[in-house]
């Protein structure tokens, strides 16, 4: 055999280049079994699913375009003189960040339209996240075994929040720099060691000449770095929990019902990504966000009017905008309380929300895995807790921006603060009972359409002349849905006396989870589910006129 013949059939022999590759990274990542074991993962197909999604891509798109931003930005303080292509600031005195935003949204190709699409994705990525926890939340998702998913979610929220707070005031603009004052008078409200924590934040008494610097190496590298780690940690959990499905025929807590991750879902995911920067960048064309060239830089002298944090922080301004003016003097310190009070509710309140789930499981006192969603009507009291703190978050909303209610529909300012005030207690306890209502009523019509059908709006007249409405009986899919829920029964604390006739000692604790038991699924806390007896009584004609 010649020396060509046998080169040729070598070359016949091997694998393609990519194949080779591939075998040559299996050989070392074992990447094929990880390939095979959660290629054809199935997830189930839902709308609300998507909101996770978009909070994904969202975040992506914040990533890529603030690597493009960090290319022209200098975080620095010191003032230079501007003689850029905006004519209004030309020969003004600025700092080297404020001049070089400027820069970017003047002078850089593009810099005007991605400065713009990472805002709104900012915004879009913390709305995603409000929407998507409100979703886990009223349909149970939080459950066991997804708790520290939930608080993976939850510091996403908060860390988010925080991040676009740092993000916002590195141009230097007024806006921002009013915004870091309003932080920085928080700060010092902190009784013994406010000022200290201030002076180390901004290197000085205010504005001092780091706090640029320092907020750009946090909003660049250490909350981005921790947020990515735990969007991993948050999909990495979802794979290995599985997804969670909603109620419906042959899906149950050991399976799950849908299309698999490859080809389909990965295919409608880079779809739906597109989608999601499509909707971004064409927002970010039309409606300009944060124009800083028209309120000018910053100067300690100076407030610009309406001056408004991004929405998620628009509750914790409200707190502080809300509250009386109330101050003591303690061995000689002023406590500022109507500054440091709001300031201690806040993370409360967001301590509430992390601990939530661990606190249903402690009530119900279920250990079970749950991987069936609820119904949020089938949890009132959940559902009612859930609607109670939005309303308390958007009346505080309100407050954050009393200033603009006040200018755009020529109200009283006095009046306004003075209805959040008052709603701020009202609004949340009025919104849990006609919540709960609502559940409890739809509740009601669910158990009516069991046992009874669907109206079908067609009258019809009795030989005896008696006009009835003729009713369609369910088909078995939707007798599963509206029945497939669970009814906890509430907790009792059990015989006081034991065995050998000694009184037992209940814990308060215990007498406290029984209360709350009560409290979630007693008897005004639920409506029972129609049994079999009672469907087939009815449809077997008995009991029915």
């Amino acid at each position: 055999m010649s020396t060509t013949e046998t080169t040729e059939s070598r070359s016949r022999g091997k694998a393609p280049a990519g194949e080779r590759v591939a075998d040559w990274a299996d050989g070392r990542l074992g990447i094929y079994g990880l390939a095979k074991a959660n290629m054809r993962k199935i997830f189930p197909d839902h709308w609300s699913f998507m909101l996770g999604e978009v909070c994904l891509y969202s975040f992506i798109i914040i990533i890529l375009t603030g690597v493009y931003l960090t290319l022209f930005f200098h975080p620095s303080m010191n003032e230079v003189e501007y003689h850029g292509s905006y004519v209004p600031l030309q020969g003004q005195l600025m700092s080297e960040a404020f001049s070089s935003t400027l820069h970017i949204s003047f002078d850089v190709r593009g810099g005007l339209l991605i400065r713009q699409i990472h805002h709104w994705a900012a915004l879009v990525f913390l709305a995603g996240m409000f929407v998507h926890m409100m979703r886990v939340f009223f349909t149970g998702a939080f459950r066991k075994p997804r708790e520290i998913n939930w608080l993976f979610g939850f510091l996403l929220f908060v860390l988010g929040m925080f991040t676009g707070f740092t993000g916002y005031s590195l141009p230097d603009d007024l806006l921002s720099g009013t915004g870091v004052r309003f932080m920085e008078g928080a700060i010092l409200s902190v009784p013994i060691v406010g000022t200290y924590l201030s002076f180390f934040l901004f290197g000085g008494e205010f504005p001092g000449g780091d706090f640029v610097a320092r907020f750009y190496s946090v909003h660049i590298l250490l909350l981005p770095g921790i947020m990515l780690g735990l969007v991993v940690g948050h999909l990495i959990l979802v794979v290995y929990h599985k997804h969670t499905q909603y109620a419906g025929p042959g899906k149950t807590n050991k399976n799950v019902i849908g299309m698999p991750l490859m080809p389909v879902y990965m295919a409608k995911a880079g779809g739906f990504f597109f989608l999601v920067f499509g909707v971004i960048a064409a927002i970010s064309a039309i409606a300009t966000i944060n124009p800083i060239w028209a309120m000018g830089p910053y100067r300690p002298d100076q407030v610009s009017t309406g001056a408004q944090p991004d929405w998620y922080m628009g509750f914790s301004e409200g707190l502080i905008r809300v509250m009386p003016g109330w101050e003591i003097n303690f061995w000689g310190h002023t406590l500022v309380l109507g500054v440091f009070i709001p300031l201690m509710i806040f993370p409360l309140v967001l301590v509430a929300i992390a601990v939530y789930p661990f606190i249903e499981s402690w009530v119900t006192g279920d250990k079970r895995e749950h991987h069936i969603l609820d119904r949020p009507r089938n949890a009132p009291t959940r559902t009612a807790f859930g609607v109670a703190w939005m309303t308390w978050y958007f009346v505080l909303l309100i407050g954050g921006g009393n200033d603009l209610w006040a200018t755009h529909f020529h109200l009283s300012i006095n009046a306004i603060t003075w209805f959040v005030r008052i709603a701020f207690f009202v609004g949340p306890v009025l919104a849990f009972v006609i919540t709960k209502r609502i559940c409890l009523g739809l509740q009601r019509r669910d158990k009516d359409k069991v046992l009874h059908g669907r109206e079908s709006g067609i009258i019809k007249r009795l030989p005896h002349g008696e006009f009835i409405e003729v009713h369609e009986p369910l088909s078995q899919e939707q007798l599963h849905t509206l029945t497939a829920h669970e009814q906890y029964k509430p907790a009792e604390i059990g015989p006081l006396v034991d065995e050998n006739g000694v009184e037992r000692k209940v814990k308060g604790s215990e007498k406290l989870r029984v209360k709350l038991s009560k409290a979630y699924y007693g008897e005004e806390s639920q409506i029972p589910k129609p049994t079999v007896e009672e469907y087939k009584e009815i449809t077997s004609g008995h009991g029915h006129h």
